[in-house]
């Protein structure tokens, strides 16, 4: 596989990535949803323009937002050039880039960190194959957040979905509601919960005032007009433990 340039990751929590801490706003990726793998990386820099905006109640911060690559149908090549062209796009906003599942292509990317689904690798696995990335996992239950939480290798949980989204529809997982979120949260220790599925402005509100120390979005952001002024609307008022 081709390497990327070798660089300093985006950002390094202080003395290890062990330590644990959660984005306020996860841009989930669907190539499908921006005209293929070309234009995904056009449609996340008009979304990461709100970075540079200011006032409205709150500071946003690059540290604040990250990408997740979740292209689960690509093979390792496509999806490593893809990394790498999303990358020079989280790199240019300064904020941080995981790939899903693949410990490998993260690394050749240079990406932050890897989400783990529940088929794959343990986050201790990843760890000892790549201990310099940080590692989130998915999360369907209050159970599995308790899990993940006794669980040192794990940087924050994503939690869903929370509400209704075609995406889960077809694979049979209900919504969980804001009271599951609630429950994970108020269990989770230290462990930050990053809210997933059907989120909008309204719902992200709620999702913050359920526990959540984040949320992540798909269609929220990549298929809004204004994507930038979406990533906006999901942003959380006042201070948020992360």
């Amino acid at each position: 596989m081709t390497r990327a340039p070798t660089r300093e990751p985006h950002f390094v929590p202080p003395t290890t990535h062990s330590v644990r801490w959660a984005p306020l706003v996860t841009i989930v990726t669907d190539r499908q949803l921006t005209n293929g793998p070309e234009g995904l990386p056009r449609s996340l820099a008009r979304a990461l323009e709100a970075l540079a905006i200011r006032g409205q109640g709150c500071d946003r911060e690059p540290r604040d937002v990250l990408v997740h690559l979740r292209e689960k149908d690509l093979g390792g090549r496509e999806l490593l050039a893809l990394a790498l062209a999303v990358g020079a796009v989280t790199r240019a906003a300064g904020v941080r880039l995981f790939v899903n599942d693949r410990v490998d292509v993260a690394l050749a990317a240079g990406a932050d960190g890897v989400h783990l689904g529940g088929g794959g690798l343990s986050a201790a696995d990843a760890r000892s194959i790549a201990p310099e990335l940080a590692v989130s996992v998915a999360t369907h239950s209050v159970a599995e957040v308790e899990r993940a939480a006794a669980d040192p290798a794990v940087t924050f949980a994503v939690l869903g979905p929370i509400f209704d989204t075609p995406a889960k529809r077809r694979f049979g997982l209900p919504p969980l509601g804001l009271e599951a979120l609630s429950a994970a949260s108020a269990r989770a220790g230290e462990l930050p919960i990053v809210a997933i599925g059907g989120i909008d402005a309204e719902r992200a509100r709620q999702c913050f005032d359920a526990g959540a120390s984040g949320i992540a979005c798909i269609r929220g952001v990549l298929t809004a007009p204004d994507p930038a002024g979406a990533l906006l609307a999901l942003w959380p008022s006042g201070n948020r433990k992360r």
